[in-house]
């Protein structure tokens, strides 16, 4: 075989790494690659060289890409290499260290979880695996509950089916949020330095423990808790219920079960795990034409409401019958008609709170903390932030995450979300009103709000610097017909905010937009937030979806 395509380090960590694959399936890939490359293959070189020139960064919540042979790839070397990593990283900080782990239904999930609970028991910390595939938020439930180090999920939430990832939290003083600096690059340089080696020759240990369903027996009930009891013969609201292909169902039926609420309406198509995902091009909510099959079953089954979960069942969507037909609210809509439900609440308590958001979030959380003398904090993009916020009452981001209940867990939680939006549809229709009228009392209230999002998905990913280089080198002095009066840059750090690529641009209406890369997907992501307080809830409305309306078609135009 001729090495000529590649430099010699190159071609030795390849076959190095095919020597210590334990799954057959990447070890034959590297071996296709290689004959392939022998014969003259360009298009093997590039793969090969793509696939082992660099590594997956352990960065943003830990590890996410797509499935195959190689160091950028999510498989079991790698996945043995980070295990190792992070328990050398928890038995380095703690006496007695302990981790639970679980699992989704992604291809090789349940393997990579498996690989996990024998690397960190070989390393001699305690492993507690979860009994089956279940949801994210059970597993940031358990880190809590079961009082561990650390817990790490094998997800890749609602990326492309090609895609696994690994998500890890830490217990004790972090309270079970995700990791954060500088803890992950701690992490990460404990990783590196067991990539030097052979995952052969890394002890591994079948002792591991199962945790008992009591855990999520714990999760349902707690998290039905959040409501109080319906009664769901009286006034119960008839809903569909979509997992996305996912681990949603079975946690969110017995969740819903125990929180009286009507049995949901299921996406037969979607109900069951499937790492396939057939029935939607993306296996995320946000994504046009994945709740289409819910809208279906929604409209032929004469229901009230649609609750979709993405297939981890960490992000919540929530669908709407209008006089057009059903829409699905956006995920600052959700946000805030949460985020006043829990002020109210703290109000009738007389309990103080923070309300915090990520900065690309809708200002209207601020309008609500403001109104109720609450606190509100901004953050970077990411629950780990967010869950950090001090005196956190609430949380979410507009992709569709919410955390409703800290004492429950510190991630955002698409089951715990959706009890709260049912109860709340559940109260209105109680008192013969819908949610959509609860939204105009909101308007009313505190203003109306709109938003719109543009994701640039991009295949090289020197397109998303370009972009943003650009943005700074020759900064707008408008967008569309509106006035820039004011750009902020991360990239040096703002204000309490560390270094970051974002750029966040105020216009002479009061708007704001921000830019950022995508931190999980190959995606440049421009948010535009306007509001209007003029006028009736409906005069309001429109004119902050005009705004948002000049500034899209502006924003569109400078980022194509």
């Amino acid at each position: 075989m001729s090495a000529e395509p590649f430099p010699f380090d190159l071609m030795a960590a390849i076959l190095d790494w095919r020597t210590q694959d334990p799954d057959a399936e990447t070890r034959d890939e590297i071996t296709q690659l290689l004959a392939d490359a022998d014969k003259g293959s360009r298009n093997a070189v590039a793969d090969l060289r793509d696939r082992f020139a660099t590594r997956l960064e352990f960065g943003t919540a830990g590890l996410r890409g797509a499935l195959g042979a190689g160091p950028n790839r999510m498989n079991r070397v790698l996945v043995t290499q980070a295990a190792a990593g992070l328990a050398a990283f928890l038995v380095g900080r703690e006496e007695r260290p302990s981790v639970v782990i679980g699992y989704d239904g992604r291809t090789n999930s349940r393997i990579f979880a498996t690989d996990t609970a024998e690397i960190m028991a070989g390393a001699g910390v305690r492993a507690i695996l979860l009994p089956r595939l279940l949801p994210t938020p059970v597993l940031a439930f358990a880190v809590r509950h079961l009082d561990t180090s650390a817990g790490v999920m094998v997800t890749a939430s609602h990326n492309p089916a090609v895609d696994n990832g690994y998500k890890v939290y830490l217990g004790g003083e972090d309270g079970g949020s995700q990791i954060v600096a500088p803890s992950d690059g701690e992490i990460a340089a404990q990783i590196e330095r067991v990539a030097t080696g052979d995952i052969r020759d890394l002890p591994r240990s079948t002792d591991y423990e199962t945790a008992a369903e009591g855990v999520v027996d714990a999760y349902i009930a707690q998290t039905a808790a959040l409501s109080p009891h319906h009664d769901p013969d009286a006034d119960s609201v008839r809903f569909v219920y979509t997992a996305m292909h996912g681990v949603g169902w079975e946690t969110a039926s017995r969740t819903f079960a125990a929180a009286g609420f009507s049995e949901p309406i299921f996406v037969p198509e979607q109900n069951e795990p499937d790492a396939a995902f057939p029935t939607v091009a993306f296996p995320n909510p946000e994504e046009p034409g994945a709740l289409d099959l819910a809208f279906a079953l929604a409209s032929s089954s004469d229901a009230e409401l649609i609750i979709a979960n993405d297939p981890d069942a960490d992000r919540l969507a929530v669908g709407v019958p209008l006089a057009d037909g059903w829409h699905r609210l956006s995920g600052n809509e959700v946000g805030w008609l949460l985020g006043w439900r829990v002020a109210e609440r703290l109000a009738r308590m007389d309990e103080e709170g923070t309300l915090a958001c990520s900065i690309v979030s809708s200002p209207a959380l601020k309008a609500i903390a403001d109104a109720y003398r609450l606190d509100h904090v901004e953050t970077l993009t990411g629950f780990k932030w967010i869950s950090r916020a001090p005196g956190l009452a609430f949380g979410f981001e507009e992709a569709l995450g919410y955390l409703v209940d800290p004492q429950l867990i510190r991630d955002k939680d698409g089951i715990s979300a959706a009890v709260e939006l049912l109860a709340l549809v559940t109260e209105l229709k109680a008192e013969g009103r819908t949610l959509a009228q609860h939204s105009e009392d909101f308007a009313a209230k505190f203003g109306a709000f709109a938003s719109s999002q543009i994701s640039v998905r991009v295949t090289n990913l020197s397109d998303i610097p370009r972009i943003m280089n650009s943005l700074r080198q020759s900064p707008p002095a408008a967008i569309g017909d509106v006035a820039v009066e004011q750009i902020d840059d991360f990239i040096d750090g703002f204000g309490s905010f560390g270094p970051n690529d974002i750029l966040r641009i105020w216009t002479s209406d009061g708007s704001r937009v921000v830019v950022r890369p995508s931190g999980t997907e190959p995606k440049l992501k421009v948010y535009i937030d306007s509001s209007s307080d003029d006028g009736s809830p409906a005069e309001r409305l429109a004119a902050a979806e005009a705004k948002v309306a000049v500034l899209d078609a502006g924003m569109r135009a400078l980022v194509a």
